[in-house]
């Protein structure tokens, strides 16, 4: 693993493989190795001759933890991945986010087009504009005393999940309450790169795959069949999906 700052912030990462860089922006409570590692999207994409970048995104992982809601706009988050291709030497990269990580790439495609070969939206529709998906109850389930005290049904889910990552508590709730933005209709619509949108049919956190394909010009949609918003990240369907349209793009 190595790291960089970005201003005062520690950034984590890993770099594997050779070929035209992808960089991959995990979701919420997650990690690197919980998004794309575990579910072997980087042995995927490396076999596949990708260069494959994965950061820790702020809050998460084994980067700074910071608990200042206002450290966690997406603003920041998607200035966090600009300044890792910095880093890196690399001017251009296909770029592709879950769910929060969807959030930070399409900010990211909004505000340095020239820097994104394509964006890749996993687990994000709809709420990309009308919602942020994940409500702030989330962010009390963080701070509660343990689990045993959450009682919202999607609040037990992310706290179980941010406890088997080993998460920063205090520093996810800072992110939910923090990273709460929306593009509108107008924006997504002038996003220039290439862009695929992934939504498992039964997830109920991502708001309508089909709907924000509709205010994106050009953009592709692939239903992600049979899986919820936890299960369809390392699905088959999405995989073949995304290499299909990596390999198109010129």
């Amino acid at each position: 693993m190595q790291s960089f700052k970005n201003g005062p912030v520690d950034i984590a990462y890993l770099d594997k493989g050779e070929g035209e860089p992808i960089v991959l922006v995990h979701g919420f409570a997650s990690s690197k190795e919980a998004n794309w590692v575990h579910p072997r999207w980087v042995a995927t994409l490396t076999h596949a001759g990708r260069r494959v970048i994965a950061p820790d995104m702020r809050g998460h992982g084994a980067s700074s933890k910071l608990y200042d809601p206002a450290a966690y706009h997406a603003d920041a988050m998607a200035d966090d991945v600009r300044a890792l291709l910095d880093h890196l030497g690399i001017g251009r990269a296909d770029v592709m986010g879950y769910s929060m990580g969807a959030r930070v790439t399409a900010f990211l495609a909004l505000d340095h087009p020239e820097r994104v070969r394509s964006a890749i939206l996993g687990g994000l529709g709809l709420h990309l504009v009308d919602g942020v998906g994940l409500p702030e109850t989330i962010a009390d389930a963080m701070e509660a005393p343990s689990l045993a005290d959450v009682h919202d049904a999607q609040g037990r889910t992310f706290r179980s999940f941010a406890e088997r990552t080993k998460s920063d508590l205090r520093a996810l709730a800072a992110c939910i309450r923090g990273s709460r933005q929306t593009l509108t209709p107008v924006e997504v619509g002038r996003l220039e790169p290439p862009v695929l949108i992934a939504v498992g049919t039964k997830d109920d956190v991502s708001g309508s795959g089909a709907g924000l394909a509709a205010l994106i010009p050009g953009a592709r949609l692939v239903d992600i069949p049979g899986r919820d918003h936890m299960l369809a990240v390392g699905d088959r369907v999405y995989k073949a999906a995304v290499q299909e349209f990596l390999a198109e793009r010129p």
